[in-house]
C-alpha cells in the first residue's frame, strides 16, 4: 500500500469517528457544526471560489429578501415551485450575499418563501435555508442588483417598471451608461429604452450611445 493509500485510509477512518460523534448531537448543534465543518472543506477545496461547492444550511430568519428583485412567478408557477419541494426536496440553493447583518437573496426569493411560509416544508427542514454566498468581497447595491438581474435575466422575464426602476437607481448610483448596460446584459437599444421609461431628462446629458454594446 502506498502513503496515499494510508493516508486515505487514515483519514476516512478519522472521519467515520468524526461523523459517530455528529451524529448523537442535538439538531441545531448537528446542524451548526456541520456547516462550520463545511466552510473548513470550502478553503481547501479546488473549487473554493465555485459558491455551489459550499451549501450552507441558515436559519431562515437570517435571509432576507431584496427590495429590487423585478422577476414575478405567477400562481400556478409557484404552486408548482411548491409542489416540486414537497415531492422533491430541495435541488437548488438560495443565492445570496452577505450584508452587514444577514443575509440578502440575490436569486431564489421564491425558493426562500416556500421554506418560510409552507409549514410542512419549515419543519421538514428545521426552518433552514440552503444557501450559498457569492462575491463576498463586492457588498454595493450596484453589485448586488447587478447580481439579481443576471440570474433572472438568464432564464425569466421581467416587469418592465421594475426593471426601470432597477436602471434608475444603478445610474443614481454613480454608474455610466455602459457599465449598467454591460452588467445587466443589455444592448445599447435595450438600455436605451429602460432610460427612456425615467422621464427624467437629466440622464441623457451630454451621452452619446456606442452600438459596440455587448
Amino acid at each position: 500500500m502506498n502513503m496515499f493509500d494510508l493516508l486515505n485510509t487514515d483519514v476516512l477512518n478519522t472521519i467515520d469517528e468524526v461523523c459517530n460523534q455528529i451524529s448523537s448531537l442535538p439538531i441545531e448543534d448537528r446542524i451548526e457544526l456541520l456547516n462550520q465543518i463545511k466552510l473548513k472543506l470550502h478553503k481547501i477545496s479546488p473549487f473554493c471560489n465555485e459558491p455551489v461547492d459550499c451549501v450552507l444550511w441558515e436559519k431562515a430568519d437570517n435571509v432576507d429578501k431584496n427590495n429590487y428583485n423585478p422577476n414575478a412567478v405567477a400562481p400556478p408557477e409557484m404552486a408548482l415551485l411548491k409542489l416540486s419541494i414537497r415531492k422533491n426536496h430541495y435541488t437548488q440553493p438560495i443565492v445570496t450575499w452577505q450584508t452587514d447583518n444577514n443575509l440578502e437573496i440575490i436569486d431564489g426569493e421564491h425558493r426562500s418563501r416556500v421554506g418560510k411560509e409552507c409549514k410542512d416544508i419549515a419543519t421538514r427542514i428545521y426552518n433552514r435555508l440552503p444557501v450559498v454566498i457569492v462575491n463576498q468581497e463586492s457588498t454595493t447595491e450596484n453589485d448586488r442588483i447587478a447580481a439579481t438581474i443576471r440570474h433572472n435575466r438568464a432564464r425569466g422575464v421581467h416587469n418592465v417598471m421594475s426593471m426601470t426602476d432597477i436602471v434608475l437607481t444603478m445610474l443614481q448610483n454613480n454608474w455610466t451608461d455602459e457599465d449598467v448596460a454591460k452588467e445587466l446584459g443589455m444592448d445599447a437599444d435595450e438600455f436605451l429604452r429602460f432610460k427612456q421609461n425615467t422621464g427624467i431628462a437629466a440622464l441623457f446629458k451630454n451621452v452619446e450611445y456606442s452600438k459596440s454594446w455587448e
